[in-house]
């Protein structure tokens, strides 16, 4: 009479598992993870990209001659695809012509004034031309040595930005050739370097035999500002400095209209060009370049004033 005895004790088994929800504590029913999947996880190529994920989010101190090859190597090569681009003056005028008469369209054409209003005070608009020929670089090249030097952690990732911004802007340079207004046939503007014979600007005077003057679009000078803006907005620590952070690429933009070297979707341009760049950075680093640490093994810094929407995750 074995045999009926274990049907009734396997029914009564069933029963009781029904009772409780369906699950069964014993050991005998504990899931148990595919061999195949075990064998992925600790495969050699997960563990590569493991440890690549973890060096992207705790990026190592950077060197500085490597740095300064970098550097020095990538504006070299900016400044050769730049001025290597054909000029196209015909098409970099058909540009212009478009570009001022959408403006016309959407109601912000108005450089021509104020590009003749600020001429007329010579001290300003010498002042400005000084600032376009000089600050673009100087400023530049005074937070990269800042973030080097004080936010090490965060370098490599802000760096990238800035590259992955210009060389987006390269491919503007040579697929939308544009005119800027002081160039631009009929437009009536002034070319204040000219007019007022300052020194320094490559995109009037002997500089311009040296330099593509269509490269107009994107504009570098708001892409570049706005990312050093950016930088010392949500690193410094000082208010007063960090207001001066957020004020540099809006005089930026008032200088570049004012001495007609670009048009307002020039500036447009730049920021779009700049917003890749951000993203590109955030891709590889996952997360976004002012939350990864200050220097390399320090935990992330959570006092940053960064939106919280910066804040998601994005899967590796």
């Amino acid at each position: 009479m074995g045999e009926p005895t274990e049907i009734q004790t396997a029914g009564a088994e069933r029963a009781d598992r029904t009772t409780h929800g369906g699950s069964d504590p014993g050991p005998e029913h504990t899931p148990r993870t595919p061999a195949g999947a075990t064998r992925v996880a600790q495969s050699p190529a997960a563990a590569v990209r493991s440890r690549l994920r973890e060096q992207r989010r705790t990026p190592r101190r950077p060197h500085l001659l490597f740095e300064l090859a970098l550097i020095g190597l990538s504006y070299w090569l900016y400044s050769l695809v730049r001025n290597a681009v054909p000029e196209q003056a015909s098409i970099a005028q058909q540009h212009a012509t478009w570009v001022w008469n959408l403006e016309h369209t959407l109601g912000i054409a108005v450089e021509r004034s104020v590009n003749h209003g600020v001429n007329s005070v010579t001290w300003l608009i010498v002042g400005m031309n000084y600032y376009y020929a000089t600050l673009h670089f100087i400023v530049t090249i005074g937070v990269l040595v800042w973030l080097y030097r004080s936010h090490p952690g965060r370098y490599a990732a802000s760096r990238t930005v800035l590259f992955v911004t210009t060389g987006i802007a390269l491919v503007g340079f040579y697929c939308f050739p544009l005119a800027p207004p002081r160039l631009m046939t009929g437009g009536g503007f002034v070319d204040t370097v000219t007019l007022h014979q300052t020194w320094g600007s490559l995109a009037s005077g002997a500089g311009a035999h040296v330099s593509n003057q269509y490269a107009a679009m994107p504009s570098m000078h708001i892409g570049w500002s706005t990312w050093c803006g950016l930088t010392i907005f949500f690193l410094a620590r000082r208010t007063w400095v960090r207001l001066l952070g957020l004020a540099y690429p809006l005089v930026t933009l008032s200088v570049i209209v004012s001495t007609a070297n670009h048009f307002w979707l020039d500036a447009v341009g730049g920021l779009l060009c700049l917003a890749v760049g951000f993203l590109a950075a955030r891709l590889t680093y996952h997360t976004w370049v002012y939350r990864l640490p200050r220097k390399p093994g320090d935990p992330v810094d959570r006092e940053l004033t960064v939106p919280a929407q910066w804040d998601t995750k994005v899967s590796a």
